[in-house]
């Protein structure tokens, strides 16, 4: 693994829940005082942390989690702050601040506002805070489900370039078939992904597929990613330290801009874009911008400047892209040529509909 001088860890609900569903104290404090002990030694480290809602439920004496969304959302708000003032209170009593931010997947499709989340981070870290950051389950209304703070975590390792990206759990790494720990991943191939099922829990949203996106994205984005048992003590020392312990996601070479990273994996698609067999050559095959001429059909109510899907005429998703033109004016220009744009929209715009430097192959 690298040698690394800013790490984002991410420690999930099962980690620092103890058996009666409430918050387990005093892991949480060997959480701190292993991250305390790194920033002693100079390593800046981004926190992700899950844990509001079962902390909430704790505090209610909630045995089951509910299904209902503003009962999610109460019990997260609830959760949350008593979350913090013990992270403050620990992280205080080795002579650390801690800042708090709260996202959602809105922060990360607008290009303005995920630059603006390196800002801060950059500016937390300058004056020694340690920033935690969680999923904003309050006021989030599609974004509490499976995988939140594990896809959450790998798009902010990207957004503030770290060198590795920890994802704590209950379990020893990424299991086999047969339950033993696979210690190194170089590739994430079909069979690796079969392994990994969609389980998760009822405190917690996400399951071992999730860190399996999440280690992708950073994979993607030349982060290396750990998944290890954080109720082991001393796991996040082991691992900055070298041992071996967890499963290793190997990064390699980085071969999408910044910007095309945020493309692929960052924003959610408003909507797509249905094109025919030769428009689906001249992306896949001859890095060509995507024109009208090519396109079939547009579904849902996106705006230019969002980001969309590209499927071909099966539907399967071989492209993301920031359309230069909506769903209603591309409905109006769908297999015309450029030269005709100006007579159907009353106006000029770009020839293309999705420029190839705004496009990402999938």
């Amino acid at each position: 693994m690298k040698k690394n001088k800013r790490v984002v860890i991410k420690v999930g609900t099962k980690v620092i829940t103890a058996k009666d569903r409430t918050l387990d104290k005093e892991r949480l404090k060997k959480i701190v005082f292993q991250i305390a002990d790194l920033k002693n030694k100079g390593i800046e480290v981004i926190l992700v942390t899950s844990g509001a809602i079962g902390a909430g439920m704790g505090l209610l004496g909630v045995k089951k989690r509910s299904t209902k969304l503003s009962e999610l959302q109460a019990t997260a708000s609830i959760g949350q702050s008593y979350l913090m003032r013990l992270y403050s209170d620990i992280f205080g009593s080795r002579g650390y601040l801690v800042g708090q931010i709260l996202l959602t997947q809105e922060d990360f499709n607008d290009r303005g506002r995920y630059l603006n989340i390196r800002h801060t981070i950059q500016s937390l870290l300058k004056h020694k805070v340690v920033p935690i950051i969680n999923e904003n389950d309050t006021v989030a209304t599609d974004e509490i489900k499976c995988g939140d703070n594990d896809r959450l975590s790998s798009l902010v390792s990207d957004v503030c370039e770290a060198d590795e990206l920890i994802l704590l759990t209950d379990v020893d790494g990424f299991l086999d078939e047969k339950g033993n720990t696979i210690p190194l991943i170089k590739e994430i191939t079909p069979d690796i992904m079969k392994l990994a099922g969609s389980s998760g829990c009822d405190l917690g949203t996400g399951g071992m597929a999730t860190k399996l996106e999440s280690a992708g994205i950073a994979m993607n984005a030349g982060i290396d990613c750990i998944i290890a048992n954080g109720k082991k003590d001393n796991i996040i020392l082991d691992i900055i330290q070298g041992s071996v312990v967890g499963s290793a996601f190997t990064s390699g070479e980085v071969n999408l801009l910044a910007r095309k990273r945020w493309i692929a994996f960052s924003s959610k698609p408003k909507g797509a874009i249905c094109i025919d067999d030769g428009a689906r050559t001249a992306l896949v095959d001859k890095n060509k911008s995507l024109l009208a001429s090519g396109i079939i059909s547009a579904s849902g109510n996106f705006r230019s400047g969002d980001v969309v899907k590209v499927i071909d005429s099966n539907e399967r998703e071989i492209a993301r892209g920031v359309t230069n033109y909506s769903a209603s004016d591309i409905s109006k220009i769908k297999g015309l040529k450029t030269i005709d744009f100006k007579t159907v929209l009353k106006h000029t715009g770009p020839d293309e509909i999705i420029h190839k430097d705004n496009l990402v192959v999938l």
